[in-house]
């Protein structure tokens, strides 16, 4: 199992990384802090303050359209939210 699934890029986490070098990731439902830092730190050589987290519940909705009740579905996921050591930086686009 995969720790770190992927990096969470929008305009509120770019913000925070140029602002308070702190890093999104969307993890593992069943990972810790402990197992997430020591991931962090090793895909990507930097070294890591503090982890913060949060779990993110399965929401479910309903629309009622011509066709009849149609039902959705958004699955459980875990958040995590990295603060780097000063000097340290993550870039995610040198690859492409």
């Amino acid at each position: 199992m995969s720790i770190l699934i992927k990096p969470i890029i929008t305009e509120k986490a770019t913000a925070d990384s140029e602002t308070f070098n702190r890093y999104t990731f969307k993890v593992a439902v069943g990972a810790n802090k402990v197992e997430i830092k020591k991931a962090v730190e090793a895909a990507y050589g930097v070294s890591v303050e503090k982890v913060r987290t949060m779990v993110y519940p399965v929401t479910r909705t309903q629309k009622f359209t011509k066709k009849g009740v149609v039902s959705g579905m958004v699955g459980q996921y875990k958040k995590a939210i990295v603060q780097l050591s000063d000097g340290e930086a993550i870039d995610f686009y040198n690859n492409i």
